[in-house]
C-alpha cells in the first residue's frame, strides 16, 4: 500500500500531468471540436501514450495497476478544466466499460480487449438503453436468439444514447436472450466488435451540451455474435450491471465535484478583475456571500464523495449511498452553474466564455446513469423498504 504522503504528493504530480496534457494538446483545438460534435480518435491514442488510459486496471492486462483514486483523479481533473465532453466519454471507457470485462470477462476477453483500451487503439462503449425505454432496463426489447447449432446469437434491436457511438472500436450491448421471463433474468451481455456485419453506427445525436462528445444511435440488425463473446453468463447481464452501477454513479459524482471546483475558480479570478459600481465585482457583499454559498455547497459534495471514493476502494459502496452521492454532487453542479454563470452578467450567455459551455454540459448529469427521480427512488427504497 502506497503512504497517505506519497499517495498525495503522486496524485499532485498527476494533476500537473494532466493540466500540461489539456494545455498542449486540447486547449488549442477544443472549441473546433465542440463545433464538429467529435474529438478525434487520434486523441485517445495520445491519452493513452500519456498513460491516463485504464489506470487502475493490472499491468498484465496492458493497464497501470494504480489505485482506483488515480483514475478517478483523472475525470475529476479533465471535468475542473472544462473539459467534460471528454471526462465523460473517457470514464465511460476507462472508469466502466473496462471494469465490466475485468470483473466478469474470460480470460480470453480480458487479453483481448483492455491492453488495446489502455493504449487507446481500441474505445470501448456501452449500449443499454433504447428509444423507448430510457432508465427502465426491465423495458428493453433487444434481443439476442441463439442458434443451437451453430452456438452462435443472432441480435437485433435498436439503442439510443451511446457515448462513444462513433468511434468505438467494440461495445457491449445489453439484450434480452429468455422473454419468458422478467428481464432481470432474463438479460445477457455481448461485446460486439465495431466491423461485426449487421451493426450500423447511427446518427450522431445533436445535444445542447458535450457537442464533442460523440454519442448516437446504434442498430442491430441480425448481428451474429459467437457465445465465446458473451460477458459474464448467460442471463444473469443484470448482475453484473448492478455490481458495476455504484462505480459508475460515483464517477459522475466526481466528475461533477471537478466540474463545480472548476466553475468556482474561473468565476472568482472574473470577478477580480471586473469592476462595477466603482469596485471590483468580488468588493460587493451580495456576491461575496453568494459565492461563500456556492463554495460551501461544493466542499460539502466534495467531503461526502470522497467517503464514498473510500467505501469503494475497499469494495463497500452500496447502490443506495452511490444513488446519494451522484443525487446530491450532480443537482449541486446545475446549481452552481448557474449560479456562476449569473455572476458573469451578460458574458456568462456568451459562447466564447467557458461558463457557458460548463452551464450547459452540466445539465445532462442529472439524467444520464439514472435521473435524479431514479436516485431518489433508490433511496428511499433503502431507508423504507427494509
Amino acid at each position: 500500500m502506497i503512504p497517505l504522503k506519497e499517495k498525495e504528493e503522486e496524485i499532485s504530480l498527476l494533476k500537473k500531468s494532466i493540466e500540461s496534457f489539456a494545455k498542449k494538446e486540447m486547449e488549442p483545438f477544443y472549441g473546433k471540436w465542440e463545433q464538429e460534435g467529435n474529438i478525434p480518435v487520434g486523441l485517445w491514442k495520445k491519452l493513452g501514450d500519456a498513460g491516463f488510459l485504464c489506470v487502475d486496471i493490472p499491468e498484465h492486462y496492458g493497464g497501470l495497476g494504480t489505485p482506483l483514486r488515480y483514475a478517478t483523479t483523472i475525470i475529476e481533473e479533465f471535468s475542473r478544466l472544462g473539459y467534460s465532453s471528454l471526462a465523460v466519454n473517457l470514464s465511460v471507457h476507462s472508469n466502466i466499460v473496462a471494469h465490466y470485462i475485468l470483473s466478469s470477462g474470460t480470460e480470453e476477453q480480458k487479453n483481448h480487449y483492455l491492453p488495446k483500451m489502455a493504449t487507446g487503439e481500441s474505445i470501448g462503449a456501452i449500449a443499454m438503453t433504447e428509444p423507448g425505454a430510457g432508465s427502465d432496463l426491465q423495458g428493453i426489447s433487444t434481443t439476442a436468439i441463439k442458434n443451437e447449432s451453430t452456438n452462435e446469437y443472432f441480435i437485433n434491436g435498436t439503442k439510443t444514447f451511446i457515448s462513444n457511438g462513433q468511434n468505438f472500436g467494440f461495445v457491449i450491448v445489453v439484450a434480452r436472450t429468455n422473454r419468458k421471463v422478467k428481464a432481470s433474468k432474463g438479460t445477457s451481455l455481448f461485446i460486439v466488435d465495431a466491423d461485426t456485419f449487421g451493426l450500423t453506427k447511427g446518427k450522431k445525436l445533436k445535444k445542447i451540451g458535450l457537442h464533442s462528445a460523440d454519442t448516437s444511435e446504434l442498430i442491430l440488425e441480425n448481428v451474429s455474435v459467437p457465445s465465446s463473446q458473451i460477458l459474464g453468463e448467460v442471463d444473469y447481464g443484470f448482475a453484473v450491471l448492478m455490481t458495476e452501477l455504484p462505480r459508475e454513479r460515483l464517477t459522475l459524482a466526481i466528475g461533477a465535484c471537478g466540474a463545480m471546483e472548476g466553475m468556482l475558480d474561473i468565476t472568482v479570478k472574473y470577478l477580480h478583475d471586473r469592476d462595477a459600481f466603482g469596485k471590483h465585482l468580488s468588493q460587493l457583499q451580495v456576491i461575496r456571500h453568494k459565492i461563500a454559498e456556492m463554495t460551501t455547497e461544493a466542499k460539502v459534495n466534495r467531503a461526502y464523495v470522497n467517503q464514498c471514493l473510500r467505501q469503494l476502494e475497499n469494495n463497500q459502496l452500496s447502490t443506495a449511498d452511490a444513488s446519494v452521492a451522484k443525487l446530491s454532487s450532480t443537482e449541486a453542479q446545475g446549481r452552481i452553474a448557474d449560479g456562476c454563470l449569473q455572476l458573469f452578467g451578460g458574458y456568462g450567455y456568451m459562447q466564447e466564455y467557458p461558463i457557458s459551455r460548463a452551464f450547459t454540459d452540466a445539465r445532462v448529469q442529472r439524467i444520464y446513469g439514472g435521473t435524479s427521480e431514479i436516485m431518489k427512488e433508490i433511496i428511499s427504497k433503502d431507508i423504507l423498504d427494509k
